[in-house]
């Protein structure tokens, strides 16, 4: 008895290593957290490692389902193309969930992060972002997922022959689906917004066959997701879920009775002008702690400047 005990406390801690180091080298599909009580904010918490020989921070964030300028943002110090093997990265999972109904989905342009509020558990999924660059911004307001479809065909508007064209490229009238040269990837959800093609009427959160451009603004307006995070997120949200597209590069939440501060660099375009500005944030800092609380507004004003994209303390 006593050596078949022996045996399988060996097979329990074979099985231990054979896990924690099977979830050491692959990446993670999507982070889920239960959803904190109303009258706190923050899910996650936050992650280091060490960069691998070659390693971008693009390649080591993947590992954690976090976009490239999300990596930038709380490594700033770092080459974000060549950072030194064996550097100690921050990995930035912990975030501060943003201030809209906590339902359907939530997008926030600032942070390139999307936000699933499940219908029928306490739990949330969020994954980063790709979004669309300078000239073809991605829209905000609401809508609902109108439809979805595996291996979806991508048919390229004329906007964008055009720009192909100016390079000396030609695009066919179609791309079908579930090919390797379909920049819409193997899954794709279509929003009730006006999008860019007349065949499918709608803009698109979709996969990709350029998994280095989630976390960035490279699309045309769409939204991009890592093809493990598209296909995950396409079994569990069905057609009619809400929508809310935000830009929001501050965010104020509560954990344990006190006060965090999450900022990123807003996007560049005009009309986001004064959205990361010092009376905003005091703005939105004095609702949050409606009045008795004591901030500590040198350390509100530097995470402000700092923007490293995770929830720091500031009281």
């Amino acid at each position: 008895m006593k050596e078949m005990n022996e045996k399988v406390t060996k097979l329990n801690w074979l099985l231990i290593l054979f896990i924690v180091g099977f979830n050491a080298w692959n990446p993670v599909f999507g982070l889920t957290f239960t959803l904190p009580p109303d009258n706190e904010d923050i899910i996650g918490e936050m992650q280091s490692t060490t960069v691998r020989a070659g390693e971008s921070l693009g390649e080591v964030g993947r590992r954690f389902d976090v976009g490239v300028y999300e990596m930038i943002e709380a490594n700033p110090k770092l080459d974000p193309w060549a950072p030194t093997p064996g550097s100690v990265v921050v990995i930035p999972t912990q975030f501060i969930l943003p201030k809209v109904p906590r339902i359907g989905l939530v997008l926030n342009l600032a942070e390139m992060r999307l936000y699933y509020f499940h219908p029928d558990k306490p739990l949330v999924t969020t994954h980063p972002l790709g979004i669309g660059k300078k000239g073809w911004t991605t829209p905000l307001g609401q809508t609902v997922i109108i439809n979805k479809k595996k291996d979806p065909p991508w048919y390229p508007p004329k906007s964008i022959h055009e720009e192909h064209l100016a390079k000396g490229d030609s695009l066919p009238p179609v791309v079908p689906g579930g090919t390797s040269d379909n920049p819409l990837g193997r899954y794709a959800l279509y929003l009730g917004l006006k999008g860019l093609s007349s065949k499918t009427g709608s803009f698109l959160i979709h996969g990709t066959n350029r998994p280095a451009g989630v976390g960035v603004r490279v699309t045309h307006g769409c939204i991009r997701l890592f093809p493990e995070d598209i296909e995950t997120l396409f079994h569990k949200v069905p057609i009619g879920t809400s929508v809310r597209i935000i830009h929001e590069p501050f965010k104020v939440g509560w954990y344990k009775q006190r006060l965090y501060l999450e900022a990123h660099q807003p996007l560049t375009e005009a009309q986001y002008n004064g959205s990361n500005s010092l009376s905003r944030l005091t703005k939105i800092i004095e609702e949050a702690i409606e009045g008795s609380y004591e901030v500590n507004w040198t350390s509100a004003k530097m995470a402000a400047k700092s923007a490293q994209g995770y929830p720091i303390r500031i009281d």
